[in-house]
């Protein structure tokens, strides 16, 4: 299955989410980038306890800031970046081999400045009540990249 997905969280606050993210990182066998400031220390028992006994077996790249990700990209590599705020659904989007599914926060999301400079690539996941205002993180991913291998196929 090489599909060579990334899933990247841009300051993850809650350990449970980003522990959950790794366990399906594992199970889709992608990667996990990790961009600094995290708001939890990644040895947090609560990391661990999401992800279980997976969490020695996973691929993280961490990145010191958005800045030093964005520099470790390969030339032209497919981004996709995840938004309430995105005009787009995630069905409209056409995954590539290779893609890097880009979601920020889970209070502060990815913010204006990086939604606008890459509006064109990002993208929302349908929610149809107004009264819910996201998913859950770890949900939000799983839908992203189950949706990337649905397209790129067995």
């Amino acid at each position: 299955m090489p599909y060579n997905l990334s899933i990247v969280l841009v300051a993850p606050e809650i350990p449970t989410n980003t522990g959950a993210i790794g366990r399906i990182c594992l199970a889709t066998n992608s990667i996990l980038h990790l961009v600094d400031p995290l708001g939890f220390e990644i040895n947090d028992s609560r990391v661990k306890r999401a992800g279980l006994d997976y969490w020695k077996h996973l691929q993280i790249v961490r990145h010191k800031n958005i800045e030093s990700f964005f520099e470790s990209l390969p030339p032209k590599a497919p981004t996709v970046f995840f938004s309430t705020k995105a005009k787009s659904s995630v069905f409209d989007q056409r995954f590539q081999s290779g893609s890097y599914l880009i979601f920020g926060s889970e209070t502060k999301g990815l913010g204006k400045e990086l939604l606008s400079k890459f509006s064109a690539c990002a993208f929302r996941i349908p929610q149809y009540d107004d009264r819910v205002r996201s998913l859950n993180l770890a949900n939000a991913a799983s839908i992203a990249i189950y949706e990337a291998i649905r397209q790129l196929g067995p």
